[in-house]
């Protein structure tokens, strides 16, 4: 097992509204072509009063925050990820990714061609130049996960793109395991910086978000975020490890509850469960005695940024997002597209729920170590489980109006969108001439078009 160190002090990125918001601050827009505005100083706009003490608490414990400094570095890390997005459109092909550090969440933007270095300086980052793209690291990843999902490498638990060394990162027992791994997927070594490594990563399966749920009398999971299907099915998404389609499930309380509709894993890990008219989702994450956590969104929180996650054996803990895209090795096969982190987890935490601020980031999946010593957990992004199962994340403390069934003829009650008119979950618009339908109830603001921001539109 790796060491397990939480030495940074930042904070997770907040709402999807509080995005919109340090957006519209940062005065990036959807050109490409223009320059973004420089960063603002002074305090952000952000309202950080309404966040859970539950997570103020966690924060306090694992990461050493005051409430003070919780709320002032949420502000701080949502208008990093503001500007981030905007100049990863604007850089196009150059962008070679973004993090931030440090308590102000400074945010560092990394480029292929020394001429943008003005461009993301104006918007208020440190440029940093390096020789492979995002997209060329990515590309070199995928060619791993495809050897992978043929059949799982053996001695190799973990690969992911590393944004602050600008190398595809591949842990390895042994070297000679990494070498014919690279050589299978026909990855140049130019690209890969090996690590030596004796994780033994597994899923956490013996098992409102992070509440208890039992699976047929065959183990215990956690919930990770309610959802809406249609106009009237409610349910909730969980690990694809918990449970194949057909098996049922019950409640913390024992209570018949529902079953698994969907199911993914290996190759991801990802569920969704139909759940019977006893059970009301909430948006809301068991805080475990410290106040439950609203939930408000699935805005991606930055590589760097602080997260943390709830689950029904340990409860609340918190540290920060690694890596995005990464590929881990279990040993019932490999998982691809997980996002790396050094919060810590137990069995019976797998399928939680991970968030940062109020927005959901994803679903437990595994990892090493444990609660007392450390270690490394690794989640399942909410929301490509979304999109898989047409499902609408429940949302502001009530759920959300569902999406129009697919089988209803198309409308387009909006009109095109427009910067500025407020679309609730199910309304239709017409952007490039595509149609999309709103997701989640929000304002429409420059650089948040339908085609930007798949957390709020689907096509369709």
């Amino acid at each position: 097992m790796e060491p397990f160190l939480l030495r940074r002090r930042a904070l997770a990125a907040c709402t999807a509204t509080v995005a919109v918001g340090v957006l519209a601050l940062a005065g990036l827009t959807g050109s490409a072509s223009a320059d973004p505005a420089p960063r603002p100083t002074g305090p952000t706009a952000v309202s950080t009063d309404q966040l859970s003490p539950g997570l103020l608490k966690a924060m306090r414990r694992d990461l050493g925050l005051t409430a003070a400094e919780a709320r002032g570095g949420i502000g701080h890390e949502s208008r990093a990820a503001a500007v981030a997005a905007g100049l990863k459109r604007a850089l196009g092909a150059d962008f070679a990714g973004a993090r931030v550090s440090g308590d102000d969440a400074a945010l560092t933007v990394a480029t292929t061609d020394a001429a943008d270095a003005t461009r993301i300086g104006r918007a208020g980052a440190k440029a940093v130049v390096v020789a492979h793209s995002r997209a060329e690291l990515d590309t070199a990843k995928a060619a791993l996960d495809r050897v992978a999902l043929r059949k799982a490498p053996e001695g190799i638990p973990a690969w992911y793109v590393d944004v602050a060394t600008n190398r595809v990162v591949v842990q390895a027992a042994r070297a000679s395991a990494a070498d014919a791994f690279l050589a299978a997927a026909n990855v140049p070594h130019a690209l890969v910086t090996v690590r030596e490594s004796r994780e033994e990563p597994r899923t956490f399966t013996d098992l409102r978000g992070g509440d208890a749920y039992y699976m047929n009398g065959l183990g215990r999971c956690s919930i990770g975020f309610p959802v809406k299907r249609g106009s009237s099915q409610s349910g909730f998404v969980s690990a694809g490890h918990c449970g194949t389609p057909g098996v049922g499930t019950s409640g913390y309380d024992q209570q018949a509850q529902g079953s698994f509709q969907g199911s993914v894993f290996p190759g991801r890990d990802y569920s969704w469960v139909a759940t019977n008219t006893n059970w009301t989702p909430r948006a809301l994450v068991n805080g475990y005695g410290n106040g439950d956590v609203p939930v408000t969104g699935s805005t991606e929180a930055l590589e760097g940024s602080s997260v943390c996650r709830s689950g029904s054996t340990t409860g609340w803990h918190c540290g920060t997002v690694q890596q995005r895209n990464t590929s881990v090795t279990y040993q019932e096969g490999t998982v691809s597209g997980v996002t790396r982190t050094n919060v810590c987890a137990e069995p019976g935490d797998s399928g939680g729920s991970f968030i940062s601020g109020s927005q959901a980031q994803g679903i437990t999946s595994g990892g090493s170590g444990n609660c007392t010593q450390g270690g490394t957990t690794y989640f399942q992004p909410v929301n490509p489980a979304l999109q898989a199962y047409g499902l609408t994340l429940v949302t502001n403390g009530t759920p959300t109006d569902p999406p129009t069934d697919p089988t209803d003829p198309p409308t387009d009650p909006g009109g095109g969108w427009a910067a500025g008119t407020f679309c609730n979950a199910g309304d239709r618009v017409t952007y490039g001439g595509v149609a999309y339908r709103c997701l989640q109830a929000h304002s429409a603001m420059a650089g948040w078009e339908p085609p930007n921001v798949p957390a709020l539109w689907e096509r369709g």
